[in-house]
């Protein structure tokens, strides 16, 4: 293997096929279906996750970035069996509905105008539960959900998303119109007719229409009644914050919250040896205490940057010195820079 696999010539090493110079991407780096991630957790933080699952409250995860927070609901899903773990980035236009589901329109018009005017028989073609909207409505077992930098969110984000969880259900509006589109009118009426002679509720008398099956964020299809999907198990659900921002009482009484701190030598020690399998050698614990040394000094830094120069630099031939040197201040540069 060659450092320079990129010479900016414009000319290839080698006839054909140059990019299977490409090396594998380290272990941090790989997603395999099955892979446990590797998450240096501690007591207190493994205290914290016990309490939101036994309390069925999600868990509200604060830290600088790179801590491992989004890192940690894998590790949790895993340890549970709860499947893929469904994820929602968070940005400052993102709304709840944006987690539910998504009712593509236009799409639902233009397949009508193709079909010589004719509307689809069902809008279920064209919805798709977000990752929320997913784990609400799998019937199988929990699903873990994460949340991602949920401090970007506007304001009232966060009210809306525990209001949903609290009652464990939300509607699709394009579904309860298809289903009041499938009752035939003479049904629906016998049925209001019949309610009025017993002096039933609505709810009661009006005909049931057939389930919908959509299309789940993980690709699998759900069976939604009605129109409304209703949770069969409540999700596990993390939230993560880079600290940005302040919730309001009201949503912080609903979570369980914890921080996740700036590892310390050890903890950084042994998520490197977890990495690497093949212990810390004298030149990765110097700059593991160096990286230390400068977090403690107020410098951001993420732990997948020393993962990077360990990787790349730190007890290594394969680089020159001075090309080690201008790595390292590459891959350490602060990220509040």
């Amino acid at each position: 293997m060659v450092w320079e696999i990129f010479t900016a010539s414009g000319r290839s090493r080698v006839p054909e096929e140059a990019w299977r110079a490409l090396p594998e991407p380290p272990p941090w780096r790989r997603r395999a279906p099955g892979m446990v991630p590797v998450f240096v957790s501690t007591e207190k933080v493994n205290n914290a996750v016990n309490a939101a699952l036994h309390l069925r409250r999600p868990l509200l995860l604060t830290g600088p970035p790179g801590s491992g927070k989004s890192t940690l609901v894998d590790l949790i899903a895993s340890e549970l069996q709860l499947g893929v773990v469904l994820r929602w980035h968070v940005t400052s236009k993102s709304t709840l509905e944006d987690g539910l589901f998504d009712y593509d329109a236009l799409g639902r018009l233009n397949a009508s105008q193709l079909d010589e005017g004719r509307t689809p028989n069902s809008a279920e073609s064209f919805v798709t539960l977000g990752p929320l909207g997913t784990a609400l409505a799998d019937e199988k077992h929990p699903r873990a959900v994460l949340i991602d930098e949920i401090d970007k969110s506007d304001l009232d984000l966060p009210g809306d998303l525990l209001d949903v969880l609290e009652r464990g259900e939300f509607s699709l509006p394009p579904l309860i119109r298809d289903s009041m589109q499938t009752i035939p009118d003479w049904q629906m009426h016998s049925s209001l007719l019949s309610g009025d002679q017993v002096g039933a509720t609505d709810s009661e008398v009006t005909p049931a229409s057939p389930p919908h099956h959509v299309r789940g964020a993980d690709g699998g299809t759900y069976r939604v009644d009605g129109g409304v999907v209703r949770a069969h198990h409540l999700p596990v659900i993390v939230l993560t914050s880079n600290g940005e921002r302040s919730f309001p009482p009201p949503f912080l009484r609903r979570c369980i919250r914890i921080s996740i701190e700036s590892p310390n030598v050890d903890e950084l020690t042994e998520i490197v040896a977890r990495h690497f399998t093949v212990g810390v050698a004298d030149a990765e614990r110097s700059e593991i205490e160096t990286f230390v040394a400068r977090a403690l000094d107020g410098e951001v830094l993420a732990v997948d940057q020393l993962l990077n120069l360990l990787h790349l630099v730190a007890g290594g031939d394969l680089i020159e010195a001075d090309v080690r040197a201008e790595l390292r201040d590459i891959l350490l540069r602060g990220l509040a820079s």
